[in-house]
């Protein structure tokens, strides 16, 4: 007897990389998680970004400039840590990037969901605390450089999940508007949107909960992302 023709189904079924929840979805959550953290930082950090880093880099100069509200301590150590998780990212993508890619997604978010988590316990644990403000920026923005190295190296157009200066530029000058065929303006847009709903979600739980709330939720999304990854776009 012939075997029966395999169909996109059972293909897919059988393809470890194609199990899971695609990575569009799952970068457009990390969009959310994202908004939160920032919210989180610049709010009850004292006016810092620890996933922007375009936006980190004009706080500096604000703080550098002695502009009230912004200290530079706080700002370099973000940026330093951010640095670190980038080259941390970098490293894992050369060990893991020729294999599966979607252990190699799921192995890094872990570990973001790990140092964000840590971050939770810390503000829980001491939230009054002045070590305890410079070990929550370390801890998230060395998290944001790991994910960014990550998500850089898988390469997927419009979702950078942390800046959306060239997303908004091509969501304008690519749309029929600008000339263009608008295709992928659903993408640019969603990410728009996440970003906006994480950071208005992240001031709520700030404003209203502190901050080892957010950054719990925050761990437990990007935990769960981890979990149902799949290795394809």
């Amino acid at each position: 007897m012939s075997a029966e023709p395999e169909t996109p189904e059972s293909q897919e079924t059988s393809d470890p990389e194609a199990r899971g929840l695609r990575l569009v979805a799952v970068l457009l959550g990390l969009t959310v998680v994202s908004g939160l953290i920032d919210a989180v930082s610049y709010l009850g950090l004292g006016h810092v970004f620890t996933a922007n880093m375009t936006g980190n880099v004009v706080v500096l100069g604000f703080a550098a400039a002695g502009a009230p509200g912004f200290s530079v301590p706080h700002t370099a150590t973000s940026l330093c840590c951010f640095l670190l998780g980038a080259v941390a990212g970098g490293r894992v993508a050369r060990w893991r990037g020729e294999g599966s890619r979607r252990t190699w997604a799921r192995l890094t978010l872990a570990a973001e969901a790990v140092l964000v988590g840590a971050s939770a316990v810390i503000a829980f644990a001491a939230p009054h605390a002045t070590a305890t403000v410079y070990a929550l920026i370390a801890l998230t923005a060395f998290a944001m450089g790991l994910r960014n190295a990550t998500v850089r190296k898988l390469g997927i157009a419009d979702l950078t999940t942390t800046v959306l200066t060239m997303t908004l530029t091509g969501l304008a000058s690519d749309s029929k508007a600008g000339g263009g065929s608008g295709h992928r303006s659903p993408r640019r847009s969603a990410s728009v949107v996440a970003m906006a709903v994480g950071a208005w979600l992240g001031a709520w739980l700030v404003l209203d909960h502190g901050l080892g709330i957010p950054l719990l939720v925050a761990a437990a999304a990007v935990g769960l992302l981890a979990v149902v990854a799949s290795g394809r776009e």
